[in-house]
């Protein structure tokens, strides 16, 4: 777990728009993003061992909101040669990025979900080629969660300052609440984990620790 903690002063600035006081789980979804072996599973290129230790926590919000009628969605991060989901020419695709992009492709290793993870038969599993799940994806996010009356979504997964703090702006300009889980999303770094739970809880979220955000779960 990521030692940062969210400065009271942003927690006070932030619940101006962004403080829910419960969860109705049914019309809530917990969105998992990018919790793939190739930045968990030992040995993988972007292992990181604080995403691993999210697992057991975002398990357990995935079986208390689907045990109180909600809604469990995993996207998995998806490396294209060719489409819209085709990143732009000016990044590299040498060093670091071309390992990224072999290992992200569908079918690699790293590409599957962790096996840790708790993915139950009835939730949703579908694949991004952007940071943001909301944008560029194999299904139209807006538009499943909102013919399934989902009006509140609980970001967790990885990386905190990059898709997962992407999927949740996104969310939260679509008119979505948001929560953001702070010890339930993971960065390379605590500095980087914390700046984005700062920008989160300042203007896009409400973000909590998983304690919290279970206690606020109800039917």
């Amino acid at each position: 777990m990521h030692k940062t903690t969210v400065p009271a002063w942003a927690i006070e600035r932030g619940r101006a728009m962004h403080f829910f006081p419960a969860i109705e789980a049914k019309k809530t979804a917990l969105l998992v993003i990018d919790m793939q072996n190739y930045f968990i599973a030992p040995g993988q290129g972007l292992a990181n061992p604080v995403t691993l230790s999210t697992v057991p926590t975002i398990n357990r919000i995935a079986t208390a909101l689907r045990k109180a009628g909600g809604q469990v969605l995993f996207s998995r991060h998806t490396a294209v040669d060719e489409g819209s989901g085709k990143l732009p020419p000016w990044i590299s695709r040498s060093g670091p990025h071309a390992e990224s992009h072999a290992a992200l492709t569908a079918g690699a290793q790293g590409h599957g979900l962790y096996r840790e993870l708790d993915v139950q038969p009835q939730d949703q599993i579908f694949d991004k080629y952007r940071y943001s799940a909301f944008f560029n994806a194999a299904i139209d996010l807006d538009k499943h969660l909102r013919s399934n009356g989902i009006d509140t979504v609980i970001v967790t997964g990885t990386v905190t300052n990059c898709c997962c703090e992407t999927t949740a702006r996104d969310a939260m300009m679509r008119d979505y609440k948001v929560f953001f889980v702070d010890d339930a999303t993971s960065a390379v770094t605590d500095e980087e984990h914390a700046a984005a739970l700062l920008n989160m809880q300042i203007a896009f979220a409400d973000v909590r620790p998983s304690d919290e955000v279970l206690a606020l779960i109800t039917k």
